[in-house]
Formats: C-alpha cells, sequence, structure tokens
C-alpha cells in the first residue's frame, strides 16, 4: 500500500459537522499541546493569541478563537485552503478518491501533529515555526510520534509530499520516494504546493496503491526529467511543461 505525508496550510475553512472520533496515534498523545494551546484561547489575552496566531489584528483571530474540545470537527483533507488544497480541488472528487485521501494521506498539523487526511479536527490556528505555550510542536511530536509512525508505516511505501520544514516532525528511516519540480531548469519554491496538490489528487483519481504505479502515471504538465537515488531516498525531477 502506499501512503503519502502531506503538510497543512496556513488556511483554514470554518464550520464542520462531522462526528468526533479518535486521531491518529494514541489517544492521550496530544493532550499536553492541546491543553496548552486552550489555555492561551481562555486567557483572552490579545497579545498572547495573536503571537501564537501570527496574525497582526487581534479582530482577524476572532474566527479562530474557541474551545478546540467543543468546536465543529471537519476531516483534515477538508479544513486546510491554501495553494496545494485548492489544486487538490477534494471536493470535486468522487467519493471513492476522497476515501483514498482520507485513508491513504498523512498530514503534519502545526497543533495536531501527524493526522489521517480522514481525521476530523476543529479550526485553529498556529503559526509555522511558533510554539505552543512552552511547546515547541515538531520537537513534541517528532519525541512521542516518531515510534508510532516507524510501526504505522511499517509495510508500506511512501511518497513523501511534505514541504521541507515538517520533515522536523517525523524523519523517516525507511525507503522513501520525493518529488522536485523543475522550470526552465530551475527550481519551483512556492509553486511546488500547486504541483503537490497535483499530484495528490492525480494519486487519489487513478488508485495509485505502488511507487511502480506512480512512476508510471501520466499527469499533464509534467515529465519526468530525471531520477536520482540516494542512500534510503529516491527523488523524482520533473520538468513542468506548458
Amino acid at each position: 500500500m502506499l501512503k503519502i505525508l502531506f503538510s497543512p496550510s496556513e488556511g483554514k475553512n470554518s464550520g464542520g459537522d462531522a462526528v468526533k472520533k479518535d486521531l491518529l496515534g494514541a489517544i492521550h498523545a496530544r493532550d499536553e499541546i492541546l491543553d496548552a494551546y486552550n489555555t492561551i484561547i481562555k486567557t483572552q489575552d490579545e497579545e498572547q493569541i495573536k503571537a501564537l496566531f501570527g496574525i497582526k489584528k487581534f479582530s482577524d483571530c476572532e474566527q479562530y478563537i474557541s474551545d478546540i474540545y467543543n468546536a465543529p470537527l471537519m476531516p483534515a483533507m477538508q479544513r486546510y485552503q491554501g495553494v496545494a488544497y485548492d489544486y487538490l480541488k477534494y471536493n470535486e472528487l468522487k467519493l471513492n478518491e476522497q476515501e483514498y485521501l482520507k485513508n491513504n494521506t498523512i498530514i503534519f498539523s502545526n497543533l495536531f501533529g501527524p493526522l489521517r487526511g480522514g481525521d476530523v479536527i476543529p479550526n485553529y490556528k498556529v503559526k509555522q515555526g511558533n510554539s505552543v505555550g512552552s511547546i515547541v510542536p515538531e520537537k513534541f511530536y517528532k519525541e512521542r510520534f516518531s515510534y508510532q509512525l516507524d510501526l504505522l508505516l511499517a509495510q508500506d511505501e511512501i511518497l513523501d509530499l511534505r514541504a521541507g520544514y515538517y520533515d522536523k516532525f517525523y524523519k523517516l528511516t525507511r525507503p522513501y520516494t520525493t518529488l522536485k519540480f523543475l522550470k526552465n531548469g530551475k527550481t519551483v519554491s512556492h509553486w511546488a504546493k500547486a504541483y503537490r496538490g497535483i499530484v495528490l489528487k492525480e494519486l487519489a483519481k487513478n488508485n495509485i496503491q505502488s511507487i511502480e504505479e506512480f512512476k508510471a502515471l501520466q499527469i499533464d504538465t509534467l515529465e519526468v526529467h530525471e531520477i536520482k537515488v540516494a542512500k534510503n531516498k529516491t527523488e523524482i525531477i520533473y520538468n513542468i511543461i506548458e
């Protein structure tokens, strides 16, 4: 089976009507960081909340201020909005394609850590790189979830579509595949998010179950330029074509 590691997004969709269920990993593994987040929210300290969210105007924070233990829930794949998710177009996919993403994608949240695409979460805000109180999310989750993720992924092939920052949450020690995108011979950075979203969409639409199936997949606007193998990492380099 193929598992895809993916990044979250700063933007979130509000609302949700999903039923609460256990998240990936041990039931109480997140309690410390979630309690710390909720404590900050409940203080109503505007400066502390703005710093946590990475937002300058307090009025822009208000949509995120709620008790995360009692807030409306939505699957992680639907909660996030941003460049990658805009190009993924989750809501336009067929039900079986959506189920593929819910079951086979692991998203690394700045508050909740590793989540299955189908795990339901509330609306929240933690700017990438910020601490939650005294807790550094990437260190917190690397310590508590690396062993669990090693076990979870032990029998799977792995396609790592995360932005580099999220390597801090979980370092892969088993063989894995990652992607790079070139345009006119130069590596794209911001727009790599868009192409990761496109690739994830095509994986779902074609029910891709292995790296070999993925390598054979034809994706519009992308052609394989080179494949590099170094230690446990295989890097597929694509040219972006018009």
